[in-house]
C-alpha cells in the first residue's frame, strides 16, 4: 500500500543545545532498518549490475559520445552539483553559534550525465525546471533526455559511491532549498543514496513543477521504508518499459505489492 506524507502532529522531535539553550528540531525519518548484510548485498549487485551495463552500453556510449560532440560546440559529459546521501538523524538548521544555516539535507556531489544543452543555456536564466519540450535542448540533447539515455554516465558516481542504480532521483541545491519548504517529509528521501532510476521514475514523468515533486515524494518515501534487494530488483526490471514506452503511469494495482 502507498505511504503518504506524514502531517505536522505525526512529526517526531529531538532537543538540541545550543548557546541560547535547548531548541526542538523535527527528526528525520530513517525508513527501513537495513542490516549491515543487506547493504553490502546492495553495494554488491550495484556494482554488478553497473559493470555489466556499462560492458553492454559501451558501443552506444560511443556512437553518443560522437552525436553529441558534432551536434553542438562543448564537452561531451555535463557535470552539475546535486544533494545526495543524508547519514544524520536529525534536521538541524543551526551552526555551533545557533545562527541558522542553509541545510541541502545531504552531502554534495557533482553528477555526470551527457550534455543535452549549449554550454551557455543557463547564463542567462539561471538554473530553471526541465521541460518536455524545452527549447534550450539540442537535436541530440532532445533524444537523450526522451529516452533517459542521457543519465548513463551516472554509472560512474555508482561506482563511486555517490549514487545507487535505484534511488529518489538527486536534486539540484537550489531546488533543494525551495522544496525543503514546500513539500512536508522531502527531506526524508535523502536517508537512502540518491539513484539513477527510483520508483517515483516508473511510475511519474519528468519533474517540471513543485506539484510534479509534491507527487513524486510519496513515492519516494516508500521506496525509504521498503527499500531492499528485491524491491531494487523490481524496479530495474520496470524502468527499461518505461525508458523504451514513454508511457502513462504505472497501474495503481502494480503498486500493491
Amino acid at each position: 500500500m502507498r505511504l503518504r506524507q506524514g502531517g505536522a502532529a505525526h512529526r517526531r522531535f529531538v532537543r538540541l543545545d545550543g548557546p541560547k539553550g535547548p531548541r526542538l528540531e523535527p527528526e528525520i525519518p530513517t525508513g527501513r532498518e537495513i542490516s549491515r548484510v543487506e547493504e553490502i548485498l546492495l553495494r554488491l549487485a550495484n556494482l554488478v549490475v553497473t559493470l555489466v551495463a556499462l560492458t553492454i552500453l559501451l558501443p552506444l556510449i560511443i556512437v553518443i559520445a560522437v552525436l553529441v560532440r558534432f551536434d553542438s560546440p562543448g564537452p561531451v559529459i555535463y557535470r552539475q552539483l546535486r544533494v545526495g546521501l543524508d547519514r544524520r538523524g536529525r534536521m538541524d538548521t543551526r551552526d555551533r553559534t545557533g545562527r541558522r544555516v542553509n541545510d541541502l539535507g545531504g552531502r554534495p556531489f557533482m553528477i555526470y550525465k551527457f550534455r543535452t544543452m549549449p554550454v551557455d543555456a543557463e547564463f542567462d536564466s539561471g538554473p530553471v525546471w526541465a521541460r518536455t519540450d524545452d527549447e534550450r535542448a539540442t537535436r541530440v540533447g532532445r533524444f537523450l533526455r526522451k529516452t533517459r539515455l542521457d543519465e548513463i554516465p551516472q554509472f560512474w558516481n555508482v561506482l563511486k559511491g555517490d549514487m545507487a542504480v535505484v534511488g529518489p532521483r538527486p536534486e539540484r541545491p537550489n531546488f533543494v532549498l525551495e522544496l525543503q519548504k514546500e513539500i512536508d517529509g522531502y527531506r526524508t528521501r535523502n536517508r537512502v543514496k540518491p539513484g539513477i532510476t527510483g520508483w517515483a521514475q516508473v511510475n511519474r514523468g519528468t519533474d517540471q513543477t513543485v506539484d510534479d515533486v509534491r507527487e513524486k515524494v510519496d513515492f519516494d518515501i516508500e521506496y525509504v521504508h521498503r527499500r531492499s534487494l528485491w524491491f531494487d530488483l523490481l524496479i530495474m526490471l520496470k524502468t527499461l518499459p518505461v525508458m523504451v514506452e514513454r508511457e502513462k503511469p504505472l497501474d495503481p494495482k502494480d503498486k500493491e505489492q
